[in-house]
């Protein structure tokens, strides 16, 4: 079937975004929305826009029927039209090097309105000089938003990312199967949505922040290999990248290690990247989370510029400076980042660096120059040069330093490393920066309370497993993350199957057996029935899509996406419900202190 035969319908005979001079002569009909209009007095020109693009519309008394020539002047903007006519190639001078169409004109003979618009709250047409209206106002008329090219190219895209997921899963083997989307409430680190059960009042059902439990379950049936373009609901605060619901890939695979999936899924980042023009070489390059954090301070480093993280404490440990003494002797380390002709940076802009530094959550940053008088700046100062070339700096340079235990010092200088990297304007030495990040601690810590670092279901090192019961915060897991560019686009482990390790797991994390029961007992009910050893991931759809069309924000590669207010402003969710409807679901609604039925 050729383009032509998929873009016709018994209403037009294609769409205008193929047009092109080989065209020249044909006799079509279009069909599609009024983008801009020009009133010449005996010319009227009007960009006709669909889906695959804009042409111009001419409309003249030479070859448009009269009815139709007033017709046509009364037509606004972002009306419906239908217009019958011929295709003509416009001559050299007349042609247009800024639309795809730009070659042609469509000679307009006769003009159907078959919707008439409102005056458009919002505008649809933009020249380049124009800003887009405030981000609410074109939420709240969505509609509109959604006819711009630009979400409309990201919208398409998104499409094909999705078709090629599903392309190659099923050349790899694998299959697409659906988990239940009203299902039980089990911790995975965010707050479930709850859903009120009519048939069994006062129970509730949550939407899954992920198919977690039931793509394991799928491996024990048997399945081998599953995957899913999958809804997902989290109930946490937003932000640009972070929606209250989002899609992802979900992939489970059973017989594995950790290479397969790595292999697996690094194969199809390379397809999708294909289909969106971008590069991702493979091999992707591997750090385990230790070096992540001791090179680049976070699990999620931007590699595009070539900047790491020092340990200086040698080079110091003779520094007569007390900020720095009294941290060494609490057990830190002093660390920092070396910039390579940064000593040029004004107080200003180092200033700019600090700031972000504390909003990071850093008491300060200390900072040396180096230059052909010496050291200069509040830790230069107490350096001679000795120190200085201890600590690798050339005259020239800059040394941004922070000192005190790794679990402040490291997301601080991930800060300061970005931050200097775009004051100092590094050169990007490679556009499209993947990476694995392995070995991720199966349990992280806050004020002494243990949690899961990834979910509770990440299968430990086996040399790590005797550590369970004396040194729980040292075990590794078979956990990865996929990075790009400074961005998780997915993460994954191996799992365990063995129930009675992951009743070992579940009990260091803080459960009781009965607790364990209540919230898992259908997962080791499963895995007791004979599982096999199986892994898998979660990439984040959405993520994918805002990284490779570049957008700034999630809201411009999801066609109705929340604020962050977790408000549909479009559609006016969420709402208020009847008595009668609570009454149903045997609810009664607290407010300010009172119950209301």
């Amino acid at each position: 079937m050729s383009q032509m035969d998929i873009e016709r319908t018994r209403l037009r005979s294609r769409m205008v975004g193929g047009l092109r001079s080989e065209d020249g002569g044909e006799r079509a009909t279009l069909a599609g929305w009024v983008h801009r209009r020009r009133d010449l007095g005996g010319l009227l020109f009007v960009d006709l826009r669909d889906r695959s693009g804009l042409v111009q519309v001419s409309f003249g008394p030479e070859w448009t029927d009269a009815a139709s020539l007033e017709v046509a002047r009364g037509i606004g903007h972002e009306d419906v039209i239908l217009v019958a006519g011929t295709i003509a190639v416009r001559p050299d001078g007349a042609r247009n090097a800024d639309m795809a169409t730009g070659e042609v004109e469509f000679r307009a003979e006769n003009v159907e309105i078959l919707s008439d618009a409102r005056t458009p709250e919002i505008p649809v047409y933009r020249a380049p000089e124009d800003e887009l209206p405030a981000e609410e106002l074109r939420l709240q008329h969505r509609v509109l938003d959604l006819r711009r090219f630009e979400l409309q190219q990201n919208l398409m895209l998104r499409h094909r990312l999705v078709l090629e997921t599903r392309n190659y899963m099923d050349r790899h083997g694998f299959i697409e199967v659906e988990t239940p989307i009203l299902t039980k409430a089990t911790p995975e680190g965010a707050r479930d949505y709850l859903v009120p059960s009519r048939v069994h009042k006062g129970e509730f059902y949550a939407l899954p922040q992920s198919p977690q439990i039931y793509k394991q379950i799928l491996m024990v049936a048997g399945f081998d290999r599953y995957f899913q373009i999958a809804r997902c609901f989290r109930d946490e605060d937003l932000r640009a990248d972070r929606q209250p619901e989002f899609t992802q890939i979900d992939v489970e695979a059973s017989f594995v290690t950790v290479d397969d999936i790595l292999e697996w899924i690094q194969g199809l980042m390379a397809s999708l990247a294909a289909v969106a023009g971008i590069d991702a070489p493979l091999p992707f390059p591997r750090l385990t989370w230790n070096e992540s954090m001791e090179r680049y301070g976070s699990d999620r480093p931007d590699l595009r510029y070539d900047l790491e993280i020092e340990d200086w404490t040698a080079a110091t440990a003779d520094v007569d400076f007390g900020i720095i003494r009294s941290q060494v002797n609490a057990g830190g380390r002093v660390r920092g980042v070396r910039l390579a002709g940064g000593a040029s940076l004004s107080r200003r802009q180092i200033e700019e660096i600090e700031n972000r530094a504390k909003a990071s959550g850093a008491p300060g940053l200390l900072w040396a120059k180096r230059s052909e008088e010496g050291t200069s700046g509040p830790l230069g100062k107490f350096l001679d040069p000795a120190h200085a070339d201890a600590m690798g700096l050339a005259v020239g340079d800059l040394a941004l330093v922070s000192a005190g235990p790794d679990r402040l010092t490291s997301p601080t200088l991930a800060v300061v490393r970005a931050a200097a990297a775009a004051t100092a304007q590094l050169p990007i030495v490679r556009e499209h920066a993947w990476l694995w990040v392995t070995d991720f601690p199966v349990f992280d810590e806050e004020n002494g309370v243990l949690f899961a670092s990834h979910h509770p279901f990440v299968m430990p090192h086996l040399d790590d497993i005797g550590l369970l019961d004396t040194d729980p915060i040292s075990v590794r897991g078979t956990a990865y993350d996929l990075v790009y560019n400074g961005t998780e686009f997915g993460s994954g482990s191996l799992r365990m199957h063995d129930p009675e390790l992951q009743r070992k797991v579940l009990r260091v994390l803080g459960l009781d057996d009965a607790q364990i029961e209540e919230k898992f007992g259908f997962l080791l009910s499963a895995l007791s029935v004979g599982a096999p050893p199986h892994g898998g991931i979660a990439l984040g759809m959405d993520r994918i899509v805002q990284r490779f069309t570049g957008s700034m924000s999630l809201r411009d590669v999801v066609a109705f996406p929340k604020t962050t207010a977790a408000r549909a402003l479009f559609e006016g969710a969420p709402t208020s419900v009847g008595e009668g409807e609570l009454e149903a679901l045997g609810l009664t609604l607290r407010s300010k202190g009172r119950t209301e039925s």
